[in-house]
């Protein structure tokens, strides 16, 4: 039996349990949730969770890495806003390929109002699926949506008219691809439309607009009803890239991805996933070269003000940790 950790650098075990429970609140695609933490005396290990990877939309665990990068923003910006410095180590260790990075806490330092904003904003995040309203989001804001995916060394690219609806072909296209293939089909029933005590999966519940009822942005059915209003204005439509596709880059994207996201929160708007575009590899293909062909899409967001939705649900803290005897510490 492992032996119970009660600290780990500057945290107790108590700021460790909330420091991961805020991890895991992490979008993942399908709410997979695969990630997995060890706590050592060393520091918080982030490892993936091999057995919740998606062979067919995601065969590549792109989109694992990605939700794993999210969890480890997450989790550094809640340690910053105990007050220590997150130090974090990338790929640590060439034997363990599952190990996607290190935090060490350590270093008492005053912390950043805008990070300890973007913490608050943590427990409020969720993927919004209903039609947005009719409104303007502020330029300085966009701006300041760009500025926070490249702090975490990813990028946020302007898109013009033509490009926008060149990408929502794009859309499209994915997914007509995506509905033909048996095997996709499978995976995504498999993961959607769970009954409401399920710890995992997207619940019925969480469903937004149907497929076809979001201005021509199609998104995937998880089992929505029509909720009054169903169509929406144009939403605001972005994609995060980075220069390079190797393992390090999606995890700096996922990173990026969340900071973006929280970003949204704290300035009050909604967002949710267009992952046919980024799951489908010739229809990336295709974007990658909309976007001039020095960036590599990783995920691309849709932003705005919807309806109120309930939260989807995560699995407990026991389930998530490779050595969950620590938590009788």
């Amino acid at each position: 039996m492992t032996l119970p950790i009660t600290s780990i650098g500057l945290l107790d075990s108590d700021q460790v349990k909330s420091v991961i429970g805020a991890a895991v609140l992490a979008p993942s695609t399908h709410n997979t949730q695969p990630w997995r933490f060890r706590c050592t005396p060393a520091g918080l290990e982030l490892h993936t969770d091999p057995d919740r990877a998606l062979p067919v939309a995601d065969a590549d665990q792109r989109e694992l890495l990605l939700s794993c990068g999210a969890a480890l923003f997450n989790l550094r910006t809640a340690i910053h806003a105990l007050g220590a410095h997150p130090a974090t180590t990338l790929l640590p260790r060439r034997d363990d390929p599952t190990l996607l990075a290190v935090v060490r806490p350590f270093a008492v330092r005053k912390p950043d109002r805008r990070l300890v904003e973007l913490a608050g904003a943590i427990p409020r995040r969720h993927t919004n699926r209903t039609p947005f309203e009719a409104t303007i989001i502020p330029k300085a804001l966009v701006a300041e949506l760009r500025h926070a995916a490249e702090v975490e060394q990813a990028w946020l690219p302007r898109l013009d008219a033509h490009q926008l609806e060149t990408l929502r072909e794009l859309v499209h296209k994915g997914h007509h691809a995506q509905v033909a293939d048996p095997a996709f089909l499978a995976e995504w029933r498999h993961w959607t439309g769970r009954d409401p005590g399920s710890r995992d999966g997207v619940p019925e519940y969480a469903a937004g607009a149907m497929p076809s009822d979001n201005g021509g942005w199609v998104l995937r059915d998880f089992g929505a009803r029509q909720r009054g209003r169903s169509d929406e204005s144009e939403p605001l439509v972005v994609v995060i890239g980075s220069f390079d596709d190797a393992r390090i880059d999606r995890i700096r994207a996922g990173q990026a991805m969340q900071r973006v996201l929280l970003t949204a929160t704290a300035a009050g708007l909604d967002a949710s996933f267009i992952s046919q575009p980024v799951e489908v590899p010739a229809v990336r293909t295709e974007l990658r070269s909309l976007l001039g062909g020095g960036l590599w899409p990783q995920i691309v967001l849709r932003l705005g003000r919807g309806a109120p939705v309930p939260w989807t649900p995560r699995r407990s803290l026991a389930d998530v940790m490779l050595e969950p005897d620590w938590l009788s510490a």
